[in-house]
């Protein structure tokens, strides 16, 4: 049951994050810059966290913080801020769904890095492992069908004119904004890695998601200072750009980051990364639902590849928990065996 709960969080920070992309896409449209959008979202979500943490540790007293611990929080800070800032300019050089089928790299990434790092163990005569390997390569190809292949369509939706512009850009841009996102997907797969080793030796996510935004903050700022020259740019406007801010500040930066940070600890970074193609197939259904595009036949078949994918790789994740714990219970089971034996002997004595 708690598990089933942890995976359906899960698809949603998805489900959230294609919409956050969509929203971003527009705000962008209508001239909010990248920058400022990253300043103002990470300082709106310390307003939640700082309450939130508090509360929390009110009667929950943390771990104490070390420089060392700090230094390792920096770290991810400095990752966050880089991968938000390209993340969302390659959004405006693309589209929301090219940055979606982008993060479908990132099971990749984690898993190669987790293996570098000792993470996560690989062995092609283990099913746990063949099927972990398996269902990345499902995912990512599945995500990939979605986007270069369309097929015959199947529903036919009548573009809206304002909104249709999302999924046209020129290729140039394009090609600029896939590179930017590729490696925004590589530097969340790093920050995963990142969160993990820091969790595992300072346990109070809520602390870390704390200081983490923080370091964002200040370091985005820093940048949009430097590189974002027009006053006007910083002037809020009460339309689409606030909705785009309040949103990613609320759902984005605040709820995902203790969320992904508490996942992390608990299951590690592959975990957390496999469920990073589900935004395909949620970008597909946004695009179909609220951008009114075509829904042709290669998403349906790329939807349903990551799914077998994801499906395969909580298999494996699965299957390797239930080892472990068949090895800890045996391993009980023989030492409570032996201890009627020792306590026998003593009484004799």
């Amino acid at each position: 049951m708690w598990a089933a709960g942890m995976i359906a969080v899960m698809v949603g920070i998805e489900c959230m994050e294609a919409g956050s992309n969509t929203l971003s896409k527009a705000a962008m449209t209508n001239g909010m810059s990248d920058y400022v959008f990253v300043v103002y979202s990470n300082s709106l979500a310390l307003l939640f966290i700082l309450p939130s943490t508090l509360i929390y540790h009110r009667k929950r007293p943390c771990p104490k913080l070390t420089f060392l611990i700090v230094c390792r929080i920096f770290i991810v800070g400095l990752l966050s801020c880089t991968l938000q800032i390209l993340m969302y300019i390659g959004i405006g050089y693309s589209s929301p769904t090219m940055a979606s089928a982008m993060n479908s790299l990132i099971p990749a990434f984690t898993f190669i890095l987790a293996l570098v790092t000792r993470m996560e163990k690989l062995d092609l005569k283990v099913q746990s492992s063949q099927a972990k390997s398996i269902g990345t390569i499902l995912s990512i190809t599945g995500a990939y069908i979605v986007v270069f292949y369309q097929g015959p369509p199947i529903l036919f939706s009548r573009p809206l004119p304002n909104l249709h512009s999302f999924s046209v850009s020129l290729q140039s841009n394009w090609i600029v904004g896939g590179f930017l996102l590729a490696t925004s997907s590589f530097l969340i797969s790093l920050l995963y890695i990142v969160q993990t080793w820091i969790i595992k030796d300072y346990p109070a996510e809520m602390v870390v998601t704390l200081f983490g935004c923080i370091f964002v903050t200040i370091l985005s700022a820093i940048v949009a200072l430097i590189v974002e020259r027009d006053p006007n740019a910083w002037t809020l406007k009460p339309d689409v750009e606030l909705i785009t801010i309040v949103y990613s500040a609320v759902f984005m930066v605040s709820i995902r980051s203790v969320i992904y940070a508490w996942v992390c600890r608990i299951k590690g970074p592959v975990f957390v990364s496999t469920f990073r193609p589900l935004g395909m197939a949620f970008a597909v259904f946004m695009g179909v639902t609220f951008l009114k595009d075509t829904l042709h036949i290669g998403s349906v078949i790329g939807a349903v590849i990551i799914a077998l994918g994801l499906y395969a790789v909580m298999w494996g994740k699965a299957n390797e928990v239930q080892i472990i714990e068949e090895n800890v219970i045996s391993r009980v089971d023989s030492s409570s065996d032996k201890v009627p034996l020792l306590q026998n002997k003593s009484m004799e004595v």
